[in-house]
C-alpha cells in the first residue's frame, strides 16, 4: 500500500511539475524567433500585410519574426508547412480563403491537410473585396439587374474569366450564377493578369475580380463595375452597391488571416490574437492596408475560427452543386 501511495504521489507531482513548466513556457512566450510562413510570393497585398504584422510583433516582443515566403499550389504548400509544424507558437502562417476554405473543398480526396481541423485560428487580418466588372463595349448592362437579365437572355453563352479553377474569382462568379439561376462559360486563366488582358480586349466579357487590378480600368471607362462582393460597401467605391442588395444572401469576402498549427496552446493563441488585434486597431495600420485595397478586420480567434468553418462549408456545397473540378 505504501508503495502504491508513493508511486501515486510521484505521478501527481510529475504531472503538476509538467503543467507548471508548460505554464512558465507560455508566460515567457516568445523566448526565441518566430517563423511566419507566407504562402504567396513576395510583393502583393498578402505579403505586405504579413510583413506589417511581423514587424509589429518583432518590435513589440523583442524577438525576430522571420517571414518565409513559400508559394505554390494555390497557397497549399505554405499552409501544409504550417499544419505540420510543431504546435508551440513558433511557427505561424498567413492563411487565406483559397488555401483554408476553397481548395480543400475542390480537392477533398487528395489534399495534404484538413481545411479547419489542422489549424488554430488566430485573427483575421483583412478582406480584399471583389468587384463584378464587365467589358464596357461588349456588355450593354449598366446595372446588376440588367446583367442578370442579359445572362438569362443568353444562357450558357456569356464567357467570364477567372484566375483559375477553384479560385475565389471563380467560385464568386459561380455563386452569383447559382443564386440567380443563370449560366455562363467559365474561362480559367493562370492568374489575374492574363485574365484581365483578355477582359479588356473582349475575349471574355465579365469577371469577379480583385479591385486592386480592375478598379483603375473602371475609372478609365474600359470596364464597368456592377457590384461589390462583400455585404458592405467598399471604402474605395462608396457609391457601388453590394451584390447582395440585388441578390439576397450573396457575400464573398476573400480574407487573409494568421493561423497556427492545431494544438497550439490557447494561451499562446490568445496572446498572438490580442496583439494582432491591437495593431490592426491603429489608424496608421488601417491607412496602410487601404493603400493595398484591404479592409482591415482584426477578429478574435473564436470569430475567425467560425468564419473559416462557415466559408469551408459554403464552398464545399457550392463546389459540389456546381461540379467544380481541379485543373
Amino acid at each position: 500500500m505504501t508503495t502504491k501511495r508513493t508511486l501515486l504521489r510521484a505521478a501527481v507531482a510529475a504531472c503538476l511539475a509538467g503543467t507548471a513548466l508548460v505554464a512558465v513556457a507560455q508566460s515567457d512566450y516568445p523566448s526565441k524567433p518566430i517563423k511566419f510562413i507566407v504562402p504567396v510570393p513576395p510583393g502583393g497585398a498578402a505579403d505586405a500585410m504579413s510583413r506589417m504584422v511581423a514587424e509589429h510583433l518583432q518590435a513589440k516582443w523583442g524577438q525576430p519574426v522571420v517571414v518565409e515566403n513559400r508559394p505554390g499550389a494555390g497557397s497549399s504548400l505554405g499552409m501544409d508547412a504550417v499544419a505540420k509544424a510543431a504546435p508551440d507558437g513558433y511557427t505561424i502562417g498567413m492563411g487565406n480563403i483559397a488555401a483554408n476554405a476553397i481548395n480543400p473543398a475542390v480537392r477533398p480526396g487528395g489534399f495534404p491537410y484538413q481545411a479547419v481541423k489542422d489549424f488554430a485560428a488566430v485573427s483575421m487580418v483583412g478582406v480584399t473585396p471583389l468587384v463584378l466588372v464587365v467589358n464596357a463595349e461588349k456588355v450593354p448592362a449598366r446595372t446588376l439587374g440588367e446583367f442578370i437579365a442579359y445572362l438569362k437572355a443568353n444562357p450558357g453563352k456569356v464567357p467570364y474569366g477567372s484566375s483559375g479553377s477553384g479560385s475565389s474569382l471563380h467560385v464568386g462568379m459561380e455563386l452569383l450564377l447559382q443564386k440567380t439561376g443563370t449560366t455562363a462559360i467559365h474561362v480559367p486563366y493562370k492568374g489575374s493578369a492574363p485574365m484581365l488582358t483578355d477582359l479588356l480586349s473582349g475575349q471574355v466579357v465579365a469577371a469577379m475580380d480583385a479591385a486592386a487590378t480592375s478598379w483603375p480600368h473602371v475609372q478609365t471607362g474600359k470596364l464597368r463595375a456592377l457590384g461589390v462582393s462583400t455585404a458592405e460597401r467598399a471604402f474605395f467605391a462608396p457609391d457601388l452597391a453590394p451584390i447582395k442588395d440585388t441578390v439576397p444572401g450573396f457575400d464573398v469576402r476573400p480574407w487573409h488571416g494568421v493561423v497556427a498549427p492545431a494544438g497550439t496552446p490557447p494561451a499562446i493563441v490568445t496572446k498572438l490574437s490580442d496583439e494582432i488585434q491591437a495593431f490592426l486597431r491603429q489608424n496608421a495600420t488601417e491607412a496602410k492596408l487601404r493603400e493595398r485595397g484591404v479592409v482591415r478586420v482584426g477578429s478574435s480567434a473564436a470569430d475567425f475560427a467560425k468564419a473559416m468553418n462557415d466559408d469551408h462549408e459554403l464552398f464545399r456545397k457550392l463546389v459540389q452543386d456546381a461540379g467544380i473540378k481541379p485543373e
